[in-house]
């Protein structure tokens, strides 16, 4: 029997941590942890994390799920494994990857990304008493399969009200990484929102590439060579959702002395972008490490979580960074990003999703 819940807001309080890029192919082990659960019937050898394109160091969506990754392995003693992908692999690869996980022991087993459905799928059908979950997915229909997935809309949403609130040019821009309908959830949020605040305002919008594998999530050049041209056409905030690329938008944001809205993760929060963190307005969020979290409290616990998994405004799943001082500052868009989330919240905005 399946189980829907929310994303606990005890996990949106997960800090990233900043990290070196790692190689590609590689993984990093952890099994000091013997994980025994409250209830102590836990016995597997701890959590398995495979990252998604870009791999660990993004400081965007892998690194939010290797947030979760640690804080599950220090707040219930369990050991762990993460596993970089590679260039140009295969759904065959992927699923290798899963496998090899299971064969050792590990439980839960996490895909960071929707490129993992089919090896999910398929590992699940083969380890039936392991627990998987994938992020960004719904289609898995599996009794022993999570799909943990989020209203991406309503947080950038959120960011189309702050970028209309905060431009000086009534002229902003949206970069994805990939043309897919994931990434057009959040071009759609967004322009609602820039929208509500001004309908006439000007949106620039750009898409990396038409595939993953043509590197629109891991290319910071593209990202940077997009904004540039962005912010040249006139566009004085640009939010990006681009994974690793996006690093290429903020620091061209930086450059030319204008906005960024970073993604995911609190990239002002970065301490590889600390160097641009000035120009970084805020990040339309996805808990994705509370997510990673709270599957593997739930395994630990001895009551896996299955079916879909969603993390909305409500539940604290997604949501808008105010760590920014110069945001804080900004006492009219604070109060309409407040209020946009209110209302979402309370149902009278209804947030579209293409």
């Amino acid at each position: 029997m399946s189980r829907r819940t929310r994303f606990s807001q005890a996990a949106v309080a997960v800090t990233v941590l900043a990290l070196a890029a790692v190689g590609c192919g590689k993984s990093s082990t952890d099994s000091a942890g013997g994980g025994d659960s409250t209830s102590g019937k836990y016995s597997a050898k701890g959590i398995g994390l495979a990252y998604d394109i870009g791999g660990k160091g993004d400081q965007s969506f892998n690194d939010a799920a290797f947030a979760g990754f640690e804080k599950a392995k220090a707040e219930f003693k369990i050991g762990g494994q993460d596993v970089e992908p590679q260039d140009g692999e295969s759904d065959a690869d992927k699923t290798q990857r899963l496998v090899t996980l299971a064969k050792a022991g590990y439980n839960p087993i996490i895909g960071v990304g929707f490129a993992y459905a089919p090896a999910v799928k398929e590992a699940a059908a083969k380890y039936p008493k392991i627990t998987f979950g994938i992020i960004d997915d719904a289609t898995i229909k599996s009794a022993n399969v999570a799909d943990m997935v989020f209203h991406e809309e309503q947080s950038s949403y959120l960011a189309g009200v702050a970028a209309a609130k905060a431009t000086k040019k009534n002229h902003i821009g949206f970069i994805g990484g990939v043309d897919i309908p994931l990434i057009h959830k959040f071009e759609a949020g967004f322009d609602q929102g820039a929208k509500s605040v001004n309908p006439n305002i000007k949106i620039e919008s750009q898409y990396l590439t038409q595939t993953p594998a043509e590197g629109g999530f891991s290319s910071p050049d593209k990202g940077e060579n997009a904004a540039n041209g962005q912010i040249e056409a006139g566009a004085d905030v640009v939010y990006q959702a681009a994974g690793l690329s996006g690093q290429g938008v903020i620091k061209a944001a930086a450059e030319h002395k204008v906005w960024a809205i970073g993604v995911d993760s609190d990239q002002y929060a970065q301490a590889a972008l600390s160097k641009y963190k000035d120009y970084i307005l805020g990040s339309a969020l996805k808990n994705v490490g509370g997510a990673v979290y709270d599957l593997t409290k739930s395994v630990v616990e001895g009551k896996p979580l299955t079916g879909e998994v969603r993390g909305d405004l409500k539940s604290g799943g997604v949501g808008f960074a105010d760590t920014n001082p110069k945001y804080k500052a900004m006492a009219d868009v604070v109060a309409a990003v407040d209020k946009a989330k209110a209302d979402i919240i309370a149902g009278t905005v209804t947030v579209k999703t293409e």
